[in-house]
């Protein structure tokens, strides 16, 4: 996966978006667990991951941290 790595947070929505490059031609895959896959339409790559109710997942961490730069690497 190359290009920009975007997070995203929205706290009134408790909703957090990881995403890998350009996601306009995406569409979100409900796992039925509020985690939803972001995946490119034209070739099934899977392009980032949103959590709903972020903060009540991570409710018992004070904070976290990412060492950069990092690898991520996301399978289905």
């Amino acid at each position: 996966m190359d290009g920009e790595i975007t997070l995203h947070y929205d706290e009134e929505g408790d909703f957090l978006e990881i995403t890998f490059g350009d996601i306009s031609n995406c569409y979100f895959d409900n796992d039925g667990k509020g985690i939803f896959n972001i995946i490119d339409e034209s070739t099934g790559e899977i392009k980032g991951i949103a959590i709903h109710d972020f903060k009540a997942r991570s409710k018992n961490l004070d904070e976290i941290k990412l060492r950069l730069p990092f690898k991520f690497k996301i399978s289905s």
